[in-house]
């Protein structure tokens, strides 16, 4: 099988080696006939286990006529191609990012129209925020069922959602273990990481679309956030039990917020600050690539909510000067259009007794 030189998305002029006249260029995973009936198949060669279907023009490309092999006295003919800036099918409005789904990403079971639906607790903020926050910043409709006067379901769907005796449903959804649970058409997934790994590219913040990697670090920045300011952030308050009171863990609970306050959450803002200096920043306004992402929005909520756990310690941290660009950030997320006018509305759930919680034994003395 003769080989083509790779094509990159700088290549001016790449030659392909065919012997027929007409090649045809495609964007299949696996081997596709052309539409002219003519006995030329091309596919595309990957050394990874998938190609994402938003693909850079940056994998090495063959033909393979051995289905139907020419005559061997027909010569091979050299045909320059240029590849296109974008794909035939690709467009770059932020409607189109969020419509986008494709098979290989999505199920045939949601489409473009398909609504959202939030399905979480009640009258606080919690883990269903970072998810409320990516749809107001992107302008994209949801219900949040639990707290929509107009919805129906109420509490229902997600007491079904996470049963001790449930079983799932179907197409292929298995049982949830908590809320938040994220339903799109007949696609119910849980777990904050997974559903903002869902959302992302569908929203249009993943990261640059020319990125093939952004998602994975968009992903792992969103990941040390929760971590830093909301896994870290919760257990101050319930150290020894999450099952059991705060006052019969409080003794503990002020040791854990103290080291807390002293140790973990400056290291987390540091990293985050170096972050905004690095490279991946692309300008230090945002974590990466130069554009709002989840990750941007992640972090803003869960420091949003330390602030309210721990006020004087946070004025005290920013009062150092020391993470300045984290906390131009959080402003620059806050000031956002669609997340500004969600703030300043009334489907904003106060903080309460939810991951966030505001003990003043905990805060600094």
């Amino acid at each position: 099988m003769p080989q083509i030189p790779a094509v990159t998305s700088s290549t001016v002029g790449a030659h392909f080696w065919c012997n027929l006249q007409w090649i045809v260029w495609c964007r299949s995973r696996t081997p596709t006939q052309t539409s002219f009936g003519l006995r030329l198949m091309i596919h595309c060669h990957s050394p990874g286990p998938q190609l994402p279907s938003r693909i850079a023009l940056t994998r090495p490309f063959y033909y393979s006529a051995n289905a139907h092999p020419p005559p061997p006295a027909l010569p091979f003919l050299r045909h320059t191609f240029t590849p296109p800036t974008k794909f035939p099918t690709k467009t770059s409005s932020r409607s189109s990012k969020r419509a986008r789904t494709t098979a290989s990403s999505s199920p045939s079971i949601t489409s473009s129209s398909t609504p959202y639906k939030l399905h979480y607790w009640p009258n606080i903020p919690g883990r269903g925020e970072p998810i409320r926050l990516c749809f107001e910043a992107t302008s994209t409709p949801y219900t949040d069922v639990t707290n929509d006067p107009s919805s129906k379901e109420g509490m229902s769907t997600l007491k079904s959602l996470i049963s001790s005796s449930g079983t799932g449903s179907p197409p292929n959804n298995p049982p949830h273990f908590a809320p938040p649970v994220l339903e799109h058409g007949e696609l119910f997934i849980s777990q904050l990481p997974n559903i903002l790994l869902y959302l992302g590219p569908r929203l249009g913040l993943a990261g640059p679309e020319d990125d093939e990697n952004a998602v994975y670090q968009v992903n792992q920045l969103a990941l040390t956030a929760l971590d830093g300011f909301l896994n870290v952030a919760h257990d101050t308050h319930h150290p020894l039990a999450l099952g059991d009171y705060y006052e019969n863990q409080k003794e503990a609970a002020m040791a854990r917020a103290k080291d807390y306050r002293e140790n973990r959450l400056p290291k987390f803002l540091g990293y985050f600050e170096r972050v905004l200096k690095s490279e991946a920043s692309k300008g230090g306004e945002w974590l990466y690539g130069g554009q709002l992402t989840y990750a941007d929005i992640v972090l803003y909520q869960c420091l949003d909510g330390v602030r309210f756990a721990f006020p004087k310690a946070i004025e005290r941290v920013k009062a150092s000067g020391e993470f300045e660009g984290v906390w131009a950030l959080y402003d620059r997320v806050r000031e956002t259009e669609g997340v500004k006018a969600y703030l300043q509305s009334e489907r904003r759930l106060v903080y309460g007794n939810g991951i966030w919680r505001y003990y003043q034994e905990l805060d600094v003395e």
